[in-house]
């Protein structure tokens, strides 16, 4: 089945942009809802082991670092700055993805009309395989943003949701090594699923 459904040591996961800058301007969704759902992915990349590349751009002049929280989540990586929109024409950053060795590139990133596109058609072009975490993207309105989500569909990227890459990495919760940490995020930032977890653990006692 690992043809099919991604497994952690085929993926790393690229993080484009998240920066409070580039947020201000998202209108395809909520923002407090996006974060949550940038910051869940970020988790679960942590929790499954997945090599984690984060680039920024205009850190000084307008975007901003990487927001505070996403970072928080992920305190050991260092965000890669660069100049140009596509992020796969830095050569450090392009570099650092190569050097991860995958081949299966998770994509969450800020925003979905410039900053994802480009580097995710680039990275199709070499050869990847690129899974676009859609609500874990945010984009200038809804439209723009759905239509930015189709172009890369059509050119073979694969979209998902940050809830399905962790249950496709987990896929099994008798995996007891992720386990908890799984379903710590599940309940975190999980919505009514995660709530409904929680009352599980703590009231359906088994006889």
């Amino acid at each position: 089945m690992s043809d099919i459904l991604i497994e952690p040591k085929d993926c790393a996961l690229i993080l484009v942009d998240q920066q409070a800058g580039l947020a201000f301007g998202v209108g395809s969704a909520d923002r407090q809802t996006l974060l949550n759902n940038v910051i869940a992915l970020a988790r679960t990349a942590t929790v499954f082991g997945l090599p984690i590349i984060a680039s920024t751009s205009a850190t000084k002049v307008y975007s901003g670092p990487l927001m505070p929280a996403v970072q928080a989540a992920i305190p050991d990586v260092v965000a890669i700055d660069r100049r140009n929109m596509n992020m796969w024409e830095d050569d450090a950053a392009r570099g650092a993805i190569a050097a991860t060795g995958r081949r299966r590139l998770i994509v969450s990133g800020l925003l979905t009309e410039a900053c994802v596109t480009f580097p995710v058609l680039s990275a199709l072009a070499a050869g990847y395989e690129v899974y676009v975490v859609g609500d874990a993207c945010g984009g200038l309105t809804p439209v723009s943003h759905d239509l930015a989500l189709r172009r890369m569909e059509a050119a073979g990227a694969r979209p998902t949701s940050w809830i399905q890459v962790l249950l496709e990495l987990q896929r099994d919760w008798t995996r007891h090594a992720t386990y908890d940490g799984a379903r710590a995020i599940v309940e975190a930032h999980g919505g009514g699923y995660g709530i409904g977890l929680a009352y599980a653990r703590d009231m359906i006692k088994p006889p």
